[in-house]
């Protein structure tokens, strides 16, 4: 292993697993449970969206549809950090197991509703055990390896996500085609109900976790706090623009109730004596830089995952499937290159792989704006190709370094501050982007419609040159901003994160 001035990983070799003392299969029984627990949500994410046909069709409710997207991501999001605590609290096991139950929970409530509005709020509760799955399943990866072989674990789980994204539409399509749009929920009984019961036979945590969950002292009112702040902010974002124009009285009151709540968090978590949000969180350097670099990432994920599909569709006329496969692909490279990744890291440090890989990918969303129009398919799916692999450099590196420099008793708030992070970054993305791509159109356009309302005339009608174009130019400032995020991370890493990680010798403890 290399040792130059710029290597953290002075110390792996020397840290011990901290979760788990079962053997060899005991600990395959574990990361087939987690990998299991990830798929669930993962699947969750991509496989509603092909059925939405189907469940308007069944319910009504158009006008909202949105929201069983929206309720869903807003609970995840604002209940990260609570689940984070209370991980560092009472141990990962039974937030896991709780958080399953209530994601099953809400499963079965999803197929058994009776009209959208019992819909939308039994996917809020699904939600909220999603958030468990979410933060709770990278804690434990990290507490059942030692830094060196972390990265086989994180590419497990980088595989399920990057399997969930191609499988979850064909497979949504296929149960609401051929049988009905209910079993998309009821599917994940059987799948939650094996990784539920892998969880509690082979799961065994040490004696410590227990004993720090003798007197627990729960910050109350920051989780409700917390819950009100993220579920306002995060809704002022989702909507605007949406709903209401951003500038509307709606808009106003929200992002003001908003700032408020920020305020009381503030006050609320400085006197709690075990706070749900702690102050070292932004107060050490390390963690703070990662936190606003994976928020970074999530703002720039937002160019490709919304707005390539539509490209590719609009502008180079392929058929949806087609459309997907061009999106995919950076699926496949991403898991690769972040297996790969500990090579780099191992020689050069956490924090230079983490900026070789977000400056390659800014020099890659640069280039997507000078593709040639129309262009070839072939073009945006090399970029995006290269794209994956550059984001698994950057991503990985800093989640294995920021979990590495924490002991257990703070790896789950540590874990959900990035994850919450990475999830308002992409929030932030949706809505700033949504309208940097609706201003364009108005330019190009004389104020003809937004993005979706062009994007459907397209498929409707005759194909228009001057729309195709209007939506090319859209979709490639969509991108250069997506650089400019980009790099603003590299820009953190370089002037905030430390050169070397502060990696624990033993961070068990």
């Amino acid at each position: 292993m290399g040792q130059g001035e710029d290597t953290d990983i002075t110390a792996a070799k020397e840290e011990e697993p901290a979760a788990v003392r079962a053997g060899a299969h005991g600990r395959r029984a574990v990361v087939a449970s987690l990998m299991l627990c990830m798929g669930l949500a993962a699947l969750d994410s991509t496989i509603v969206s092909t059925a939405v046909p189907q469940i308007v069709g069944d319910l009504g409710g158009f006008s909202v549809f949105s929201w069983l997207f929206s309720g869903y991501l807003l609970a995840v999001t604002v209940t990260l950090p609570v689940y984070g605590k209370l991980s560092d609290t009472f141990g990962r096991k039974p937030v896991l197991i709780a958080g399953s139950i209530l994601f099953l929970l809400g499963s079965l409530l999803c197929a058994l509703a009776w009209n959208m509005a019992a819909l939308i709020a039994f996917r809020i509760v699904q939600g909220l055990g999603g958030g468990a799955l979410q933060g709770t399943v990278q804690t434990l990866a990290a507490d059942l390896y030692p830094l060196e072989q972390r990265p086989k674990i994180q590419a497990k789980l980088s595989t399920v996500w990057a399997t969930s994204a191609v499988a979850g539409p064909a497979l949504g399509g296929v149960l609401a085609a051929y049988a009905d749009w209910r079993w998309i929920f009821l599917i994940n009984l059987p799948l939650g109900a094996v990784a539920l019961w892998l969880l509690i036979r082979h799961l065994h945590e040490p004696q410590r976790a227990r004993k720090t969950a003798l007197r627990p002292r729960i910050d109350w009112a920051g989780a409700l706090t917390v819950f009100a702040c993220g579920g306002v902010l995060l809704t002022a974002l989702v909507q605007g623009g949406v709903a209401w124009p951003w500038l509307s009285p709606p808009s106003m009151a929200l992002f003001g109730t908003g700032l408020a709540l920020i305020a009381a968090l503030v006050l609320i978590e400085r006197r709690a004596a075990e706070p749900i949000i702690p102050g070292w969180v932004w107060r050490r350097r390390t963690i703070a830089a990662v936190n606003l670099a994976l928020g970074a990432l999530g703002l720039l994920m937002v160019a490709p995952t919304v707005f390539l599909p539509t490209y590719a569709q609009s502008v180079l006329g392929l058929a949806p499937i087609t459309a997907g496969f061009v999106l995919s692909v950076w699926t496949l490279s991403w898991p690769v290159s972040a297996a790969l990744s500990q090579h780099v890291y191992r020689r050069i440090g956490f924090r230079n792989t983490a900026m070789l890989g977000i400056g390659t990918a800014t020099l890659i969303l640069f280039a997507f704006p000078f593709l040639p129009y129309p262009g070839e398919a072939w073009q945006p799916t090399l970029l995006m190709l290269l794209l994956g692999a550059a984001l698994g450099l950057f991503q990985l590196p800093l989640l294995v370094g920021v979990q590495s420099t924490v002991g257990w008793s703070e790896r789950g708030t540590a874990t959900a501050s990035v994850l919450f992070c990475r999830q308002t970054g992409q929030t932030i993305g949706a809505a700033l982007f949504g309208a940097v791509a609706n201003g364009v159109l108005a330019a190009r356009l004389g104020g003809a419609g937004d993005l979706d309302s062009v994007t459907k005339s397209l498929d409707s009608g005759t194909p228009d040159e001057h729309v195709r174009r209007a939506v090319a130019e859209a979709v490639h400032s969509v991108y250069f901003g997506a650089a400019c995020a980009a790099g603003l991370a590299f820009l953190v890493l370089l002037l905030v994160a430390p050169r070397r990680f502060p990696v624990l010798k033993n961070p068990g403890d």
